[in-house]
């Protein structure tokens, strides 16, 4: 049987959605990667603040005070499912206005910045 309480539907933007938010910084977005140190080491995007989730007990007591829960807050890692883990946590920590990055860096090394290297 199928669950019949199915969990909300995690808010979305695509990465060529993302090249249009960096084109055009806001100063109110807020941008966090939670790939690792050595992941970051071989491609990287700016202004993206890290958030590794392998120290997640070094900072996740400080996250409400680091940012800010009602501004618009984008998550990036490699592929996508480790930045939903995050939204989904922001969320339950009272962030408003969280958005997974669908496809990670690798889609938008894909099909976005083909110069950005793909691991």
């Amino acid at each position: 049987m199928s669950n019949p309480f199915p969990p909300p539907s995690l808010p979305e933007i695509s990465v060529q959605q993302l090249a249009e938010y960096l084109a055009r910084p806001k100063d109110s977005i807020q941008l966090i990667d939670v790939r690792e140190p050595e992941e970051l080491a071989i491609a990287s995007l700016e202004p993206f603040a890290h958030f590794p989730l392998s120290e997640f007990a070094q900072w996740s007591p400080e996250i409400s005070t680091r940012l800010n829960p009602h501004t618009e807050t984008l998550v990036l890692c490699h592929h996508g499912i480790r930045s939903a883990q995050m939204c989904q946590w922001l969320i339950s920590q009272g962030f408003t206005n969280v958005k997974n990055i669908t496809g990670g860096i690798d889609a938008y090394a894909r099909f976005v910045d083909r110069r950005i290297p793909k691991y």
